[in-house]
């Protein structure tokens, strides 16, 4: 029986990618990268506090990817792939319309998987498929108000060093769950254009009442370092989609301390 429902999954998700490769949606040029972020249009909505950042990714064909974006986007790529992320941070001090920051229910651990998207006026942005979050009315409010996939999930970082781990279960799906162990270094990451691909995204893309939004964020430019990926046991990357991608080496691990983030209309 299982055989047989993961033969049709695998059917189902080639006939998906196939209706993609079909479409005769007419997309722009994507914009250049850019390291330094966009000003916002108007005042900033809310902020968050984002720190402890570990950056996962993993090469993946774009034909992979296509099905799983919202509609009117397609997927990004750099050197010939698209990519997945899996990015752990710790989340605090956050705001909402120039308030003090929230206490308990603005800090917590996330863990969530990405992929990297543009629209059809060539507007590069993220596009999340799992948030991992502690705090249920977090968990509650995002996925009201914005339609972000946030899943309820008793997550945690411990410091050892320079040793960073991170884990997170959900609570009513215990197979979803994630340890990510890293070492941080100080070796600077400068002038990388992959390393801007990866993490240079001033915006996300979600999918509202039948709408594709695209909502903007600001940060000062990103600290990145070279990190050392110790240990990876993931399921959440498999609940998303990518089968046993988590056994592969990331192709790219990247490390900030982190950015107070501003986010716009």
């Amino acid at each position: 029986m299982a055989d047989a429902l993961d033969a049709m999954s695998h059917r189902e998700g080639a006939q998906e990618a196939q209706r993609w490769q079909n479409r005769t949606v007419t997309f722009s040029a994507a914009e250049p990268i850019s390291a330094t972020a966009f000003a916002l249009p108007g005042q900033s909505v809310a902020s968050q506090r984002w720190s402890h950042l570990v950056f996962l990714h993993w090469r993946v064909p774009a034909v992979e990817i296509a099905p799983l974006l919202p509609e009117g986007l397609r997927p990004d790529e750099y050197d010939g792939t698209s990519w997945v992320g899996l990015v752990p941070f710790v989340l605090d001090r956050a705001t909402i319309f120039g308030s003090p920051a929230i206490p308990y229910f603005g800090e917590f651990v996330e863990v969530n998987v990405r992929l990297y998207a543009v629209d059809e006026r060539g507007r590069r942005g993220v596009v999340f498929l799992s948030l991992e979050a502690s705090r249920l009315a977090a968990v509650l409010a995002a996925r009201v108000v914005f339609s972000l996939p946030y899943v309820w999930s008793s997550t945690r970082l411990e410091r050892r060093g320079t040793d960073l781990d991170f884990s997170s279960r959900r609570h009513f799906d215990g197979g979803a769950s994630s340890r990510i162990v890293a070492r941080t270094s100080t070796s600077e990451v400068v002038g990388d254009p992959l390393a801007d691909f990866l993490t240079a995204r001033w915006a996300l893309f979600t999918r509202v009442r039948g709408r594709t939004l695209y909502l903007r964020n600001h940060h000062d430019r990103w600290a990145l370092f070279r990190a050392q990926l110790l240990l990876l046991d993931d399921a959440l990357l498999d609940r998303a989609g990518f089968g046993t991608l988590a056994e592969r080496p990331p192709d790219s691990v990247l490390y900030s301390p982190g950015v107070t983030t501003r986010f716009g209309r």
